[in-house]
């Protein structure tokens, strides 16, 4: 599962830890990605999105039709 929302585009960001003494190493900061099954009544067929939670909350807001549009126009595949 790669870790990018399919709607709001969200992937890992990247920093470092610090230590006390102030020595640095890389470290990623992954988004919270959740895989949600939808039903499409347009196409009356279940979908699966992998979806950031703000993703998530954004598909119950404009709706799963709206979202479906908003994703294909990014040019994703649903």
């Amino acid at each position: 599962m790669s870790a990018h929302c399919q709607l709001t585009a969200r992937q890992p960001g990247f920093g470092h830890h610090v230590s006390h003494s102030h020595r640095r190493s890389k470290r990623r900061f992954g988004p919270n990605i959740q895989r949600k099954h939808y039903w499409l009544p347009s196409e009356s067929r279940q979908i699966r999105l992998t979806l950031s939670v703000k993703g998530v909350k954004t598909v119950d807001t404009i709706g799963i039709e709206a979202a479906v549009a908003r994703i294909r126009a990014q040019g994703g595949k649903v």
